[in-house]
């Protein structure tokens, strides 16, 4: 701890411009002694007591510079658990608890439910169709025939470039460049696997290496920008939704006609609620998600294990499908195609965040690298899948509002399943 004479020196020296916040850690030699004084100086100066932020299991020392800067403590986020969950995929196969952090009340219990349900019918199978991360770097050239002319110098020269972008890193491996031209403009849309990393810093590295060969050997070309957003990052889009961006998963399931009934529905039931809400609904709004609610349930993984929150804006684009079976069955998928995860880097080596991903297995470096990240993926599909099972569900019976009434806002101590139907 800092002696409290020397914080209200080192805030006068603040407050007379002498020091800024950013400089408390280099001056200080300590991240978390930094963290102490800034704290001390936002509650002088907006008079309110932060105490609660202060409260912490992380050392600032580990995080500042590789995930934060000018800190001040933490932000606590609740975090429940919903299964278990059976998974059956090529990297997953068992049953987990899904952790969950969020504020929504009656979320944990909905996908807890969806996990029942699903885990019932025989357990979800989840595919990783497309591995791949992506960074799309603009190029300017002189005419639409030097832009035709520069795209076929890349494709013949992909091995050089590959050798060069490669040496970056032990994990990225380029795997295609796709270009794209608009007039003068080219795109080049760089895609790598990454090993266990979400690997978007990882292949920004490489790309940028890449480009400053490609314009050393091709004079014509001007980089522009490193990302031109066709990558594409953090923005809802059409062309992660189709090329596929980090994890393209599916999760399935077939419900049997014995579990509905216990539900008090059919498969006609279930599906006609998809079909005019999730298809025909989004349709109508062109909405890049022709989901429930996907959303939900990546971006409470995505807190809960240390994922780039932002990502659920691509992560949760995506479509639940449902079609009643001859024999009473409901068949049931969900496919993300741009699903943006890792199990290290980022913020995976967070304390809580590291304990979550133990939780699930699959914490670090897999055995091959990338596997531990696949069996995420295939986890996560699956959780998303139980999620719109029970949303859609819930629409079917009517009990949406009612779930919330009891779980939303009552403020109560619950028993985690109040949505399920009276025995």
């Amino acid at each position: 701890m800092v002696e409290e004479v020397s914080i209200n020196d080192l805030i006068t020296r603040i407050e007379r411009g002498e020091l800024k916040l950013h400089e408390l850690d280099k001056i200080l030699g300590d991240s978390n002694k930094a963290t102490e004084v800034r704290r001390a100086y936002i509650e002088k100066v907006t008079g309110v007591k932060l105490e609660n932020v202060g409260k912490s299991v992380i050392d600032f020392n580990t995080v500042v510079g590789r995930n934060i800067e000018n800190t001040i403590g933490a932000v606590q986020v609740p975090v429940g658990i919903a299964g278990p969950l059976r998974v059956i995929g090529d990297y997953a196969n068992g049953y987990y608890y899904i952790p969950l952090a969020t504020t929504e009340g009656a979320l944990v219990a909905s996908i807890n439910r969806g996990a029942k349900i699903v885990t019932e019918s025989g357990g979800a199978r989840s595919k990783v169709l497309n591995d791949g991360m992506t960074r799309a770097p603009v190029f300017v050239v002189p005419s639409v025939v030097d832009a035709v002319e520069f795209v076929n110098w890349v494709n013949e020269h992909f091995n050089d470039i590959k050798s060069v972008a490669e040496s970056t890193s032990r994990h990225a491996r380029l795997v295609s460049i796709q270009p794209f031209i608009v007039g003068n403009n080219v795109w080049l849309r760089f895609k790598f696997t990454t090993g266990d990393a979400m690997g978007m810093n990882m292949v920004t590295i490489a790309v940028d290496r890449a480009a400053k060969y490609i314009m050393n050997n091709f004079p014509k070309a001007r980089l522009v920008a490193l990302s031109g957003n066709m990558c594409v990052d953090k923005k809802a889009n059409a062309v992660n939704f189709l090329l596929g961006r980090g994890k393209t998963v599916v999760s399935e399931v077939v419900i049997p006609r014995e579990v509905l009934s216990k539900w008090g529905v059919t498969a006609k039931d279930v599906a006609e609620v998809n079909y005019r809400k999730n298809l025909l609904g989004s349709a109508l709004a062109h909405s890049y998600g022709f989901n429930a609610h996907f959303a939900n349930i990546i971006a409470a993984i995505f807190i809960a294990t240390g994922q780039d929150v932002a990502q659920v804006v691509e992560s949760s684009m995506g479509i639940t499908w449902m079609e009643p079976l001859d024999n009473g069955d409901l068949y049931v998928s969900v496919t993300l195609p741009s699903l943006e995860v890792g199990t290290v880097g980022g913020g995976t080596g967070l304390p809580t965040q590291r304990e979550l991903l133990q939780m699930l297995g699959v914490y670090g470096s897999g055995n091959p690298p990338g596997t531990n990240a696949l069996k995420f993926a295939e986890i996560v599909a699956a959780a998303v899948l139980a999620g719109e099972v029970n949303l859609i569900l819930a629409l079917a019976r009517d009990e949406l509002a009612r779930a919330h009434e009891r779980l939303g806002r009552a403020g109560k101590a619950g028993t985690g399943d109040a949505r399920s139907p009276k025995s």
